[in-house]
Order: structure tokens, then C-alpha cells, then sequence
């Protein structure tokens, strides 16, 4: 079994200076954040450098830090290239950003473009979609924090996930958005020096020669280009990060956030910055091999082998950059999920008539919710964190083309949008479970396009975008 590199001591010394940074930070933010639009959406004022560092710090998660690594170690040059193509998704948003804002400059949640859109049986489907892929991503996220601190510390599985949730939680309810955004401007900067260090220590200690030599003595088939599996996970995960992002509240709430002109810029340079990262990440799984490590569990193989390679200063510099990657997405993932059941469940279905003042008070106790939900169901750690993954990927990429074409294309047929979200979800899950996790937001994917191209093909639909330019929530 893995010793664990850093004294615990250390890991609680950490944990504690960036508890007490993050919470301080988020009621210094919170602060002003007294009115709804303030809490949820930042005052719709954000800027170019702050939206650019929201996007990248929220789509750098433990998937990227974590999950990636264990696909390279998985599936070899396909698994870290492959993960790199989610920069796809962030760059195919900016100009739905753009259009987003044009279209609803009132939004609140992407819900309101599908109820508006597609009418209230779309937006039911929509709703049970995202909030499985935004419990899904919760459950992940927390798995991971409680993975990385027992990898690196010795402490407990279930406490370190019960911290790293708790931290989340305080400074999302004290500052909403306005302290989501704050930190992940610092998380950036963090995460971006820790990869960059991480790399080139990774490389001056073992080298290229050394690894690839070990690498193809020991497992030949991470260098084979031609792996089946490894092939298909590439356009899977091309899909599937689209899917992610196209349908999720937490890259719809940027777009409703960012001042005007932002979103487009913002997303582009976001894209293009976070590419490599997953690649760096990825790499370091290379060297487990000539490092002759035992790997517990393939999930774990990115900070095994990063605090191996670089002794306790490394072990503590990768503690940090997961640290900072974990709570920058599940700060946002609370912010755009607590959004969505406010104005989606609790104001859409529960109380239609709630004021400003009523949601804003409900706001805070929606995100704890969430944030204890989240919690009870990490307890077990049933499932990897690249199976938990991979499995909403059935449901996200049958929203794609429903979102994609109701956002340009007036003729998409309401009834055909239904019909693409369930059939392809439905197709994706029988994939997942038929064939393998690689190929069920391909399948998913494909099948929705063919249902929606199909549907308005038979019967196109008049739709009047003014409709769309709606304020829902009165003062």
C-alpha cells in the first residue's frame, strides 16, 4: 500500500490557512452582494480578465487534475490528448455566450431559455438532466478532495471530503457569485504556477528517455496510437465536454454575468489557455512505471506520482494546485446548481409569486442543501471518478443540438427537442452499459441530432425571439 508523502500535520496546516483565506475572502466580497442579481450573477458587470479567470479556474476540476492522469495511465497518449479537446467546449461557447446575452439580457438560468424556447415539457426533461450531471459533478468533485488528502496526507478519505465541502459551502453562501468569481481569479493564478513548476520538475528529475523506455517495457499499449478504446474515448470526450458546458448553469450564468461584449472574448481565451493543461497533467501518470510505483487505485495516480517525483515540497505544491482546482469548480458548481433550483424548482414550480427579497434568502439555503446532499452521497465512494464522470455523459450530449439550435435556428421543433433529449440519453445509457463509457455521449450525441434534424425536417416551428427577452422576477 502507498505511504502517504506529507506528514499530516502539514495537510491540516494547509487546509486551515486556505480555509480561513477563502471564507475571509468570500465575506469580503459578499459584502456587496445584498441584492439578487448581486448574489447570483455578480451585478451582471464582470469583466474580460475576471470572466477569462472564472472560465478556465472552473473547467480546471478535479476531473482535469485527477481524472486525467488516471486515463493516461489507462489509455496512454489518447487518454491525456483526448481530455485536452474539453478546451472545445469552451470555445464553441463563446459565440453561444454572445448570442445568449443578446437574446435574454434579463436571464437568470438556462432554464429560462429552455421553458421560453421549447415550452414546459422540454424544460422538465431539462431540469431532471442538469440537476443529475450538477449532483453527478458535486459527487465527483467532493470524491476527489477526500481522495487527494488521503493520497497526500494519511488523513481519512470521508474528512478530507468533509472539508473541502464545508469550505466550499461557507464562501458560496456568504458571497454568491461575486465571491465565486473573486476566488477563482486567485485560483487561476495558483494553479497556473503550480502546472507550470510541476512540469519541468517532472521532466529535469526523470526525463523523456526514461519513461518512454519504462513505458514500453512495462505497458506497451499506452504508446499505441491505434488502441480502439483509446480512439473512441477521443471523439467521446470531444462530445461530451461540449455537452457539459453547452447545457450546464454554471458557464450560463457567466454568460448572463459578463458585462456586455465579454462573454465572446472571455471563453475564446479561456479555451485556448486551459488546452494544455490537461496534457501536463496527464503526462505525469507517464512515470509511474520508472518510478516502479504501486498504484492503489488509478484515480490516485496523478498526486502518487507527483509527490514521489518531487519529495514533500512537490507533494505540497500539488496539494495546493488540487486544492485551488477543486474548490474553484465546486464553488461555481454550488453558485450555477443553487441558481437552478431557485429559479427553476423552488420559483418556477414551488412559489411563482416569490419577491426578490424572498429568493435572495432562499438563495442561501438552497446552496447549503445542495452542499449537505453532496456530502451524505460522497460518504460511500462507490464508483471512480472517471466512471462517475463518463456516465453523464449519456445525459449531457443529447442536449447539444437542442441547445445549439434553439439558440440560431427559429424552425427547431419544441416536440422534436423532447423527444432528442430523452431518446438520447436513453441510447447513451445502453451504450454506457452495452459497449463502454468511451462511446455513450457519442451515441447520445448522434442520436439527438438525428431526432431534432428529423423532427424540423417534418414539422418546423415559428418561433418569435422576442419571446425570450422575458424578466421573470418581479421587484
Amino acid at each position: 500500500m502507498q505511504s502517504a508523502i506529507l506528514d499530516p500535520t502539514i495537510g491540516w496546516t494547509i487546509l486551515a490557512a486556505f480555509s480561513l483565506l477563502w471564507i475571509w475572502l468570500g465575506w469580503f466580497w459578499g459584502r456587496r452582494a445584498a441584492a439578487l442579481d448581486d448574489f447570483m450573477l455578480a451585478g451582471r458587470r464582470v469583466g474580460l480578465a475576471l470572466g477569462t479567470a472564472t472560465a478556465m479556474a472552473t473547467w480546471v476540476t478535479s476531473n482535469t487534475t485527477m481524472a486525467a492522469p488516471q486515463l493516461a495511465y489507462q489509455m496512454g497518449i489518447w487518454g491525456m490528448l483526448g481530455y485536452s479537446l474539453g478546451s472545445v467546449g469552451l470555445i464553441l461557447f463563446a459565440p453561444l455566450a454572445r448570442r445568449i446575452r443578446l437574446l435574454m439580457p434579463a436571464g437568470f438560468t438556462c432554464g429560462d431559455f429552455v421553458r421560453l424556447r421549447y415550452g414546459n415539457t422540454a424544460w422538465r426533461i431539462f431540469l431532471g438532466i442538469s440537476l443529475f450531471y450538477g449532483i453527478g459533478w458535486l459527487i465527483s468533485l467532493g470524491m476527489a478532495g477526500g481522495i487527494l488528502i488521503n493520497a497526500l496526507t494519511g488523513i481519512e478519505y470521508r474528512v478530507g471530503m468533509t472539508v473541502i465541502l464545508t469550505i466550499c459551502v461557507l464562501y458560496t453562501l456568504l458571497g454568491g457569485l461575486r465571491a465565486v468569481i473573486g476566488t477563482d481569479f486567485i485560483q487561476t493564478l495558483l494553479i497556473l504556477f503550480g502546472i507550470l513548476i510541476l512540469a519541468w520538475l517532472a521532466i529535469d528529475t526523470v526525463g523523456f528517455e526514461a519513461m518512454h523506455e519504462s513505458v514500453s517495457e512495462q505497458r506497451p499499449e499506452l504508446f499505441n496510437l491505434l488502441m480502439p478504446a483509446a480512439l473512441m474515448f477521443l471523439f467521446n470526450n470531444l462530445l461530451f465536454g461540449v455537452g457539459e458546458i453547452f447545457h450546464s448553469n454554471v458557464w450560463w450564468s457567466r454568460a448572463f454575468a459578463f458585462d456586455e461584449g465579454v462573454g465572446f472574448k472571455a471563453y475564446i481565451t479561456a479555451g485556448i489557455f486551459w488546452m494544455p493543461i490537461p496534457v501536463v497533467a496527464g503526462f505525469i501518470a507517464l512515470a509511474a512505471p520508472a518510478l516502479d510505483l504501486n498504484v492503489p487505485a488509478a484515480d490516485m495516480v496523478g498526486p502518487l506520482v507527483a509527490a514521489n517525483l518531487l519529495g514533500v515540497g512537490g507533494a505540497i505544491l500539488v496539494f495546493i494546485v488540487v486544492f485551488s482546482a477543486l474548490a474553484s469548480s465546486l464553488d461555481s458548481l454550488l453558485a450555477a446548481t443553487g441558481d437552478l433550483v431557485l429559479q427553476d424548482i423552488y420559483r418556477g414550480h414551488l412559489r411563482p409569486q416569490a419577491s426578490r427579497e424572498e429568493l435572495r434568502r432562499a438563495a442561501r439555503w438552497v446552496i447549503l442543501g445542495l452542499g449537505i446532499l453532496a456530502w451524505l452521497l460522497c460518504l460511500p465512494r462507490l464508483t471512480s471518478l472517471a466512471a462517475l464522470l463518463h456516465f453523464t455523459g449519456a445525459f449531457v450530449a443529447s442536449t447539444i443540438w437542442p441547445i445549439a439550435a434553439g439558440l440560431y435556428w427559429r424552425r427547431t421543433n419544441p416536440t422534436g427537442a423532447s423527444a432528442a433529449m430523452l431518446l438520447g440519453t436513453a441510447c447513451g445509457l445502453a451504450a454506457y452499459f452495452l459497449i463502454g463509457f468511451y462511446v455513450a455521449a457519442l451515441v447520445s450525441a448522434f442520436v439527438s441530432m438525428c431526432i431534432l434534424l428529423l423532427s424540423t425536417w417534418l414539422a418546423p416551428h415559428a418561433f418569435d425571439w422576442q419571446k425570450l427577452n422575458e424578466a421573470r422576477i418581479k421587484s
